[in-house]
């Protein structure tokens, strides 16, 4: 699909009840079609990667062509500069969180910069690194993910919402990875468990809680 047939689809689907819906599960935007993502991903379908018009969704600005550029852009043609300019552009969740599914988990720069955007003091460049860890520990589950215990100690300490759920998440998946991550996280749960800071024990116990679960032990047996 042109770019020109991708934003007459998108007006066709638009749905002002469920653009305005949206907002009840904190998703908040400039501009919406109020599309869900399922009608997105057939779209990116009909469209393949095209880092071209990835570019074109990414400018036009509204909720749905920042996430369709997500799935549609060519990972290998991202330079720092796009990569930059993408992540400092997020301003929810969701977005954040597809950003690292569909697209900066194949950026190796995107890896590296977990280390850079966890100081960040904008919350969802900060999200974007322990969600970018989150996701990766889903899809390449072999890796070493101690490297990133310090950071999500620290991270556990910050209050905003969206950061310390994305914390959570992260220790969550590590820990749900095999027997030997699971025992680590939930070591690191309760180190930050102990720590003097009431948002970091929440993030602890929602991760041992699920860790700690017959649902996720018996994975293991």
């Amino acid at each position: 699909m042109e770019f020109d047939q991708i934003i007459q689809e998108f007006e066709r689907l638009s749905d002002v009840d469920f653009a305005e819906n949206m907002k009840k599960f904190g998703i908040h935007y400039v501009r919406s079609y109020g599309l869900r993502l399922p009608q997105i991903r057939k779209v990116a379908k009909q469209c393949g990667k095209n880092h071209d018009l990835a570019l074109k969704l990414w400018n036009h600005g509204y909720h749905e062509t920042y996430l369709l550029a997500t799935l549609v852009e060519e990972s290998e043609k991202v330079d720092s500069e796009q990569l930059d300019d993408w992540v400092n552009t997020f301003y929810s969740w969701d977005l954040v969180d597809q950003a690292c599914i569909n697209l900066l988990r194949f950026i190796p720069e995107a890896r590296e910069n977990i280390f850079i955007w966890c100081d960040s003091d904008e919350e969802f460049v900060k999200r974007t690194a322990f969600s970018l860890v989150a996701v990766l520990a889903v899809h390449e589950n072999e890796s070493d993910f101690e490297m990133y215990f310090d950071i999500l100690k620290e991270g556990s300490k910050d209050n905003r919402n969206f950061v310390k759920k994305s914390v959570n998440w992260a220790i969550r998946q590590i820990g749900k990875i095999d027997l030997e991550n699971n025992r680590k996280a939930l070591n690191l749960a309760y180190e930050i468990l102990e720590m003097d800071n009431k948002v970091s024990k929440w993030v602890a116990r929602g991760a041992i809680r699920e860790l700690e679960s017959e649902k996720v032990q018996s994975k293991f047996k």
